[in-house]
């Protein structure tokens, strides 16, 4: 599909009059917020950013697209924006103003509009002693992350957000706005749980859990008893219920003064978990580590929408640069491997490198699952840094990249959506057969390849778009 530059001003002033939202096009005052991602190191310059206030904007946004030749990139809070191709000559579609959320105690859902954030469901979810299967960071959007799979704390116990999933509301690429569940759209449907975006999504229906509170918080070692620490967890792992989801990491933390003083421009090993039940059995589970004498010990019992603030990540936006990748397996080699690139012996700017272990509910395949029915993996790698110029900017990938491949003898045989920060097709984060239904669903519903997505699904016999 050919794309036309910035389009002509009349035909954006009668997209303007159309909408409740905004319309932005280079060179105007406000384009360049409205074009900015969560990660500061992704510069999006698309033909024109749509910042939509409603779902009828969205369907008219969609419309209008398609009758300039444009192709739409739909997007939310912004996170996961790296992997995205060029945007030029392309729509921008941002959601970010759309943030309603509804919770039913009764039936243990929620309706989240596609600019909702995490925090924005957890918080009063927990009110009525509901979570949802939220990622580790509150700002991060509920639609992407849920899009392309999620994995959060609860993961273990109860799967992926992705197949939570009861009902979307989404915009077909002929503007055509559709209700998907079991009952209606049934490809759609599978399709956009797990498999990214086929459509624009604007609001997602999702099953809560009974958890008002539970037994969660991080063991902080010194840096130089890191492999001490990860081999110690690993050993773990194999040990404990699929109640318990947990992270083993390296931390560098840098000398700022966001930071708490007590972590400030320091490192360490740690280890992140969380418990679905009380203090007494969360404290025989993690006393094997507990009895390594951590620095710091933060383990307690909290409410639930307290697991945003576990991960410690960023609460606002920065460049960086990172990526990951699932692992088959984690033996003393692989742990051994990851300490000789990012342990206390190695000169690296990665701010964190993880490994979270998977398997529990995630491994076994989910009742009418969608796109990723269960992870064929028992962990995940993710490695990351912050990049405020461009030449650290390459040197944190490179370093990102020689961790991905210190564990290349014990990769997965595909990778995370959310996790794989580089360009790369939707044939390397899905399961084979996952990706062939969607070929063909993306044929019957997007042939001309009209969105944009992190990782493209070509449609079946289709060619990539010029």
């Amino acid at each position: 599909m050919t794309t036309p530059n910035t389009p002509a001003h009349g035909t954006t002033e009668t997209l303007r009059a159309a909408i409740v939202g905004e319309v932005f096009v280079p060179g105007e005052a406000g384009y360049d917020q409205a074009r900015q991602a969560w990660n500061l190191a992704a510069d999006q310059r698309p033909a024109v950013v749509v910042t939509a206030g409603s779902a009828a904007d969205v369907a008219h946004a969609v419309r209008f697209a398609r009758s300039q030749g444009m192709r739409i990139a739909p997007q939310g809070t912004g996170h996961g924006s790296e992997p995205l191709e060029s945007l030029q000559g392309a729509m921008l579609l941002r959601t970010v103003r759309m943030r309603s959320v509804r919770i039913d105690p009764a039936a243990r859902t929620a309706r989240a509009e596609a600019g909702a954030q995490w925090q924005d469901v957890t918080v009063p979810a927990g009110q009525h002693g509901l979570a949802a299967l939220a990622g580790t960071s509150p700002n991060v959007g509920v639609t992407g992350y849920t899009l392309g799979g999620g994995i959060g704390w609860l993961a273990r116990r109860y799967g992926l957000a992705a197949n939570s999933i009861t009902a979307a509301e989404i915009v077909t690429p002929d503007g055509h706005l559709a209700r998907a569940d079991t009952g209606h759209e049934p490809d759609l449907f599978w399709a956009i749980r797990g498999g990214g975006g086929v459509g624009v999504v604007t609001a997602l229906e999702m099953r809560l859990y009974p958890v008002r509170e539970l037994y969660a918080g991080a063991l902080f070692f010194s840096l130089p008893r890191a492999a001490e620490v990860l081999h110690a967890w690993r050993a773990w792992t194999g040990t404990v219920p699929d109640e318990v989801t947990s992270v083993g990491r390296i931390m560098r933390f840098p000398p700022l003064p966001e930071v708490p003083e007590p972590l400030r421009g320091r490192a360490f090993a740690l280890v992140e978990a969380a418990y679905l039940g009380d203090a007494d059995t969360g404290a025989e589970l993690i006393r094997p580590l507990r009895r390594l004498g951590p620095d710091m010990d933060t383990f307690a019992m909290i409410l639930s929408p307290a697991l945003a603030q576990l991960h410690m990540d960023p609460d606002q936006p920065v460049p960086s640069q990172g990526d990951g990748a699932f692992l088959a397996d984690v033996p003393a080699a692989a742990i051994d491997a990851l300490i000789a690139v990012a342990g206390p012996g190695a000169a690296t700017p990665l701010a964190s490198v993880e490994i979270r272990h998977l398997g529990g509910a995630l491994a076994r395949l989910a009742a009418g699952g969608g796109a990723q029915p269960r992870i064929d993996a028992g962990f995940l790698m993710f490695a990351g840094g912050f990049t405020p110029t461009p030449e650290l900017a390459s040197t944190v990938r490179g370093h990102a990249q020689a961790v991905k491949d210190a564990l290349a003898s014990w990769h997965a045989s595909y990778d995370y959506y959310n996790f794989e920060e580089t360009p790369t097709a939707a044939s390397a984060v899905l399961p084979p057969a996952s990706y062939r239904r969607l070929e063909k669903i993306k044929a019957s519903y997007d042939p001309g390849q009209a969105i944009i997505s992190a990782h493209p699904v070509w449609p079946s016999r289709g060619i990539p778009p010029k």
